[in-house]
């Protein structure tokens, strides 16, 4: 059974020497890096899974996002990856685990909709991800269109049209 924390209780270091287990240690150049450019991970939305000896074994982290549209405003996301887990305890329940958390938790606080690139069979039988509202997305780096995928988790629609990239911070 997995222990689910939020992610700030664990270290940089071993936050991303287990990312680098999951994805390699390349994984920087790929198209998600890009989405997320600049951002901080969101503590409220991300976590850590840990086993029945208290080894970190996953991690997901989510991250501030939005789609920019032609007349300059936009949209909120939520970017939810990369979900990892250690290769020799993958398929142990530990990332559907995290994704329950982190679906549960956006759910209430009624965030903006999520979205992620991943396997649309796995996460929209789970927790109803689909590529329904992400076809005309444009993407800062190539990516299989049906792996974009986006859930409202407050109600509303999820927006369907702009450029995804990382959210404009706002000057105070």
């Amino acid at each position: 059974m997995a222990t689910i924390l939020p992610l700030q209780s664990q270290t940089t270091i071993a936050i991303e020497q287990l990312l680098d287990a999951a994805f390699g240690t390349d994984r920087r150049g790929r198209t998600a890096y890009a989405i997320r450019s600049g951002m901080e991970w969101l503590p409220e939305l991300s976590f850590a899974a840990l086993d029945e000896a208290g080894a970190l074994v996953g991690t997901l982290q989510s991250w501030p996002v939005s789609l920019r549209r032609p007349d300059g405003s936009s949209d909120p996301l939520i970017m939810v990856g990369p979900v990892a887990v250690v290769p020799e305890r993958q398929g142990g329940g530990y990332g559907r685990a995290l994704m329950d958390k982190v679906v549960a938790e956006a759910r209430a606080l009624r965030s903006a909709p999520l979205m992620m690139i991943g396997d649309p069979e796995y996460y929209g039988r789970f927790w109803g991800f689909s590529a329904d509202s992400t076809g005309v997305w444009a993407v800062p780096g190539p990516v299989e269109r049906r792996r974009l995928l986006a859930l409202s988790v407050n109600g509303g629609p999820v927006p369907n049209e702009g450029l995804l990239g990382p959210r404009q911070k706002i000057a105070a």
